[in-house]
């Protein structure tokens, strides 16, 4: 059954189409076209075209060129000799004005046309109130700027100074002498240092803020009295030292260096203390020596003293010069005890109160606040009723006399009792852990932030 169907056919290749002359030479339209008819070798060219007179005047290089043409007339109605009509210019001899009027260099994003609705210019804001700098005074104009009373000043602390070294010099017969000289000469520094402070307050550079000091220079004080801290510290381990030595010269070891300490003779007083007790009370009353650091340190136990005793430096100085007074009135053998007891009691205590000083000044040179009572204020704060939660709140001092509390609480209420909460947490931080109005601690700058949410 297979073999019945028929085979298929394959396709007929396309034979091209026969060259033929009179095929080639007829258009779509079927008119003839002869190809002679456009070659100018042939009689069938049309006269005037190519002959030799056209030629020539279509050429530039000859004489006739541009004859036969529409002549373009000048501005003297003369017809030129050739197509081009070029004015005879003089070039000036002044130097040539570089103007940018419709010139560009380069491409400025902020005026090209698409950028206009992108790139907005800023508006103009008001120049900063406060300046980049201001200048820092020189050694010499202190000088010139310092009153009568600040020069007064500055000699009596160079006076206390040298009370400091007498005392040093007269301390070979007592180990408490020789504690008290260095209790001496750390009061000398501070006395030094409060000088220079006042004279430095003449000067607008100290007080004033500008962008490089914020606070202005008021914070040289708390890095001064930071290095005096560390000194201090330093001296009392050295008098810690001093004294074990000493106490191992007893025990049998021996010394490296022989030491001899010769006593005050018995019902004698001591000029010695008597000028520690004087400069001191000079120098704290006349000076207010000590006085910031008093304010940032806080000693419950003397707070309730005199200002005076009530500083944690000069209770110490003058309760050792009077129990140095005391010492002549004993007997030899209680009186080396006594001295002993008495300058390992001041050597402790100066590193008490250097350890107090660093940490306390440390942390006002790295703005933060190590003062007691911000506990108590956050949870009255939390207490009143239009108070919903505290999300942030930082206190931090800055020097001696500013301290700063930034918070931030999520409040409900009125706008009247919004402005109430503001003013009194206010109120509460200053009265707290300033001192009150009149109580002569530290200022306090106070700013809110308040989220309010509506219940």
């Amino acid at each position: 059954m297979a073999s019945n169907l028929p085979l298929p056919i394959p396709p007929r290749t396309p034979t091209p189409p026969a060259d033929d002359d009179q095929h080639a030479s007829t258009i779509n339209s079927g008119m003839p076209i002869s190809r002679d008819s456009l070659s100018p070798l042939k009689a069938s060219f049309p006269k005037g075209v190519m002959d030799m007179e056209s030629r020539d005047r279509l050429s530039p290089t000859k004489a006739s060129f541009g004859l036969g043409t529409s002549p373009v007339q000048n501005g003297s109605g003369d017809n030129p000799a050739g197509p081009f009509n070029f004015d005879t210019a003089v070039m000036a001899k002044s130097p040539v004005v570089k103007s940018n009027i419709g010139q560009r260099r380069g491409h400025k994003y902020k005026h090209s046309s698409i950028s206009h609705q992108i790139f907005l210019e800023p508006p103009p804001r008001a120049p900063l109130a406060l300046p980049n700098s201001l200048p820092i005074p020189t050694l010499k104009e202190c000088r010139s700027s310092m009153s009568k009373d600040q020069k007064t000043r500055f000699w009596w602390s160079l006076c206390h100074m040298s009370i400091a070294a007498y005392t040093l010099w007269t301390a070979h017969g007592s180990l408490a002498m020789t504690s008290l000289s260095h209790l001496i000469l750390f009061d000398s520094l501070g006395a030094l240092l409060c000088v220079a402070v006042d004279v430095l307050s003449n000067f607008e550079v100290w007080k004033r803020s500008s962008i490089r000091h914020p606070f202005g220079l008021e914070r040289a004080e708390v890095l001064a009295g930071f290095a005096m801290a560390v000194l201090l510290l330093f001296m009392g381990l050295d008098l810690i030292s001093h004294n074990l030595q000493h106490f191992l010269e007893k025990s049998g070891h021996e010394p490296h260096r022989p030491h001899e300490h010769d006593r005050v003779s018995l019902g004698s007083v001591d000029v010695t203390a008597v000028l520690a007790i004087s400069s001191t009370l000079v120098s704290a009353i006349g000076l207010k020596n000590h006085a910031r650091i008093g304010k940032a340190m806080r000693f419950g136990y003397i707070q309730s003293l005199p200002s005076v005793l009530s500083n944690p430096s000069h209770f110490l100085t003058l309760s050792c010069s009077a129990l140095l007074l005391l010492l002549p009135l004993v007997s030899i053998r209680i009186y080396d005890w006594l001295d002993k007891l008495l300058s390992g009691t001041i050597a402790f205590s100066m590193c008490f109160l250097g350890m107090r000083l660093v940490k306390t000044l440390g942390s006002m040179l790295l703005m933060s606040y190590s003062g007691p009572g911000v506990s108590d204020v956050l949870k009255d704060i939390e207490a009143d009723p239009s108070v919903i939660g505290i999300d942030d709140a930082r206190f931090w001092q800055v020097h001696y006399g500013l301290c700063m509390a930034n918070l931030k609480l999520r409040v409900g209420g009125t706008e009247d009792n919004l402005l109430r909460l503001r003013e009194k947490i206010t109120s509460l931080v200053r009265n707290r852990l300033g001192g009150g109005y009149g109580g002569g601690g530290q200022k306090w700058e106070v700013s809110l932030q308040f989220t309010i949410e509506r219940t």
